[in-house]
C-alpha cells in the first residue's frame, strides 16, 4: 500500500479555546508539499497532530508509512553528539573497540563497517562536514538543524515532517537543504516561508481561517493561482455590493409605485362610487403586495450581504499587507556610517571582526553576508554601540533604529500600542492606530501584551513600531524575515522598497534581498570552516 497521510473531519482548539481547525479534510501522498499560511493559523500544530505529539479534539488521522520529524528548535544536553541524532552511538563505540583491537567476537560480527561512511554521506547532503562524535552543543543552531535533517534522511522515512528547515541557516546551508529537498523522492510536508525552498515542492497547501486549499505545483504556480483567486474575490465583492445597491433602489421604487397606486385609490374612494366591499379588497391587496415586496427585497438584500461578507473574508485572507512609510529625506551625499580599521570580539585575544573598514553614504542598501559564525550580528552590535571596538573607530552620523532577532526594543510587559507610543513619542493616537493597522494590529489586536505574541507577531510588532510613524535615516535589521509568514514578508518588502533611508541588513534570504533592492554586499570571512 503506498505511503499516505489522511486527515478526516479534524478539529483542534488552542489551550485558550481558540478554534484552529474545524472538520478539516486533507490528504498527502508521496510528494513534497509546502504548508503555508499566516502566523498563528496552525501550521506547526498540524505537524504535531500528524506526528502524534498532540491529539485532535475530534476527527481521525491515518498515517500509512514511517515519519521523520524535524522541529523548529531542539534543546540539546551537553553530552549529546551528532551520532545520537543518528541513533548510532553504540554502533560507533563497537567500531572504536574494533579499531583498538578490544572488540569481542560477537561485537565484531555485529559491526557495521560502512556506518561512518553512510553518516558522513548523509551529513554531506546537508552541506555539513563534521565527525559523528562532535558534541551538538558546540554546533550553531543552523548546524544542528542540518545535522538533524541529515539524520532524518539517513533513516529513509516515508514522510519528512519539516518545520521551517532553512530558518537560521547561512547561505551555504540553505542551498544544501534546498537541494536535498529538491532531490527527495518520498513524501514530505514542509512548513516554510522560504520562497526558494517552496519553488522545489510538488504542491502547496494554504491554511487560512476558512480551512485548507491545495494548489498543485510550486511557489510560482501558487502565487499565480492566488492572484487569480484574489481577483475573483474582488469581482464577487463588487458584484455583491452592486446587488445590495440595486436591491435598495428597487425596493424604494416599489414602495414609491405602491404609494402612488394607494394615493390614486384613495382619491377614487373619496369621490365615491366604489362599493365598501371593493374598497376593503383593494386595501387588503395593497397590504399583501407591500408585504410580499418587502419580504422579497429583504431576501435579496440578505443574500447579497451574505455574498459580500464571504467575499470580504476571502479578500482579507488573500490580500497582502499594505505598508507605506513617511520619507526620511536623507541626502544622497551624506555619510551615514563610517567604520575604519575595526577589530573586536567578546573574548580577549579571540577577535571575530578583524581590521574592517567600510562607509555607508546616502540611501545605500547594504546586505551583510557570510557563513554562520562569521560575525554578522557582532558587526551590527558594533554599529549600535552595544559592543566596543578593540581597535579602530566607528562613527554613526545620523539617527538609527535597530531591530534584532529577539526584537529587544519592545517592552514585553506592555501592549503593542504602548510600545509604539514610547518609541514614537511624537505620534498621536490616530497615527499610532493607523500605523499598527497597516501591520494587521487593528482595534483590540493593538492592545495585546507583547509577551503573549508568537514569534511572527513579535517581529511584525517590532517592524510596525520602528517603521510605522517616522522612520530614521538609518535602519539596521538582523534577519528580519526569520519568523514572518509569506504575506508579512511581502508587506515588509513593499515597505522597505518605499523607504528612502539607508539600510544595513543581515539576511540569508536571497529572494528578500533581491526584492528590497540591495545595492551592495559586505561579505565577512568565515570564522569557522565547518559553519
Amino acid at each position: 500500500m503506498p505511503a499516505s497521510i489522511t486527515l478526516s473531519h479534524l478539529s483542534w482548539s488552542a489551550p485558550d479555546g481558540r478554534l484552529l481547525f474545524s472538520n478539516l479534510d486533507l490528504s498527502f501522498g508521496a510528494e513534497r508539499t509546502g504548508l503555508v499560511g499566516r502566523n498563528g493559523v496552525g501550521k506547526t500544530t498540524l505537524l504535531k497532530l500528524i506526528s502524534g505529539e498532540i491529539r485532535p479534539v475530534s476527527g481521525t488521522i491515518s498515517v500509512n508509512g514511517g515519519l521523520g520529524v524535524l522541529r523548529q528548535s531542539v534543546q540539546v544536553a551537553p553530552q549529546e553528539t551528532v551520532a545520537d541524532l543518528f541513533g548510532a552511538t553504540g554502533a560507533l563505540a563497537i567500531l572504536r573497540l574494533a579499531e583498538a583491537g578490544d572488540a569481542t567476537a560477537d561485537e565484531l560480527a555485529s559491526a557495521d563497517w560502512m556506518l561512518e561512511a553512510r553518516i558522513a554521506l548523509a551529513l554531506n547532503r546537508t552541506g555539513l562536514d563534521v565527525p559523528a562524535e562532535t558534541p551538538l552543543a558546540v554546533l550553531s543552531g543552523g548546524q544542528r538543524t542540518r545535522a538533524g535533517l541529515a539524520a532524518l534522511i539517513f533513516a529513509e522515512p516515508d514522510f519528512l515532517l519539516l518545520d521551517e528547515p532553512t530558518n537560521n541557516l547561512d547561505r551555504e546551508g540553505r542551498e544544501a537543504v534546498i537541494a536535498l529537498i529538491g532531490s527527495w523522492q518520498a513524501g514530505a510536508i514542509i512548513v516554510s516561508h522560504d520562497r526558494e525552498l517552496l519553488e522545489s515542492v510538488d504542491a502547496i497547501v494554504e491554511l487560512t481561517s476558512l480551512g485548507a486549499t491545495r494548489y498543485g505545483g510550486n511557489w510560482s504556480h501558487y502565487r499565480e493561482r492566488r492572484a487569480l483567486a484574489l481577483a475573483a474575490a474582488q469581482h464577487d465583492l463588487a458584484d455583491a455590493e452592486k446587488r445590495i445597491a440595486e436591491v435598495a433602489r428597487s425596493a424604494q421604487a416599489t414602495v414609491e409605485r405602491q404609494a402612488h397606486r394607494d394615493r390614486a385609490g384613495r382619491k377614487m374612494a373619496a369621490k365615491g362610487g366604489i362599493p365598501r366591499i371593493m374598497l376593503g379588497g383593494m386595501k387588503e391587496r395593497s397590504e399583501t403586495t407591500s408585504g410580499d415586496n418587502a419580504r422579497l427585497a429583504e431576501r435579496r438584500r440578505a443574500q447579497a450581504l451574505e455574498d459580500a461578507t464571504a467575499a470580504r473574508e476571502k479578500i482579507e485572507i488573500l490580500q497582502p499587507l499594505s505598508v507605506t512609510l513617511p520619507p526620511t529625506g536623507l541626502p544622497a551625499s551624506k555619510i551615514v556610517l563610517k567604520m575604519d580599521g575595526v577589530t573586536s570580539g567578546y573574548r580577549p585575544g579571540d577577535p571575530i571582526i578583524r581590521d574592517l573598514s567600510f562607509d555607508v553614504t546616502g540611501p545605500e542598501r547594504i546586505a551583510v553576508t557570510g557563513r554562520n559564525g562569521s560575525g554578522k550580528t557582532t558587526l551590527l552590535s558594533l554599529v549600535t554601540g552595544d559592543l566596543k571596538p578593540w581597535a579602530g573607530t566607528i562613527a554613526v552620523m545620523t539617527a538609527f533604529s535597530m531591530l534584532d532577532q529577539k526584537v529587544s526594543l519592545l517592552d514585553p510587559s506592555v501592549s503593542i500600542r504602548d510600545n509604539f507610543r514610547r518609541i514614537n513619542p511624537q505620534a498621536d493616537e490616530n497615527t499610532c492606530r493607523a500605523a499598527l493597522a497597516r501591520f494587521m494590529f487593528r482595534a483590540d489586536a493593538a492592545l495585546q501584551i507583547v509577551s503573549t505574541l508568537s514569534g511572527g507577531q513579535l517581529l511584525r510588532a517590532g517592524l510596525a513600531c520602528v517603521l510605522g510613524s517616522a522612520p530614521p535615516p538609518l535602519l539596521i535589521l538582523d534577519e528580519p524575515t526569520n519568523h514572518l509568514d509569506i504575506d508579512s514578508i511581502a508587506a515588509v518588502e513593499a515597505g522597505l522598497r518605499a523607504y528612502d533611508g539607508a539600510l544595513l541588513v543581515v539576511s540569508h534570504d536571497k529572494a528578500f534581498l533581491e526584492s528590497i533592492g540591495i545595492t551592495r554586499r559586505l561579505k565577512l570571512p568565515a570564522a569557522d570552516p565547518a559553519g
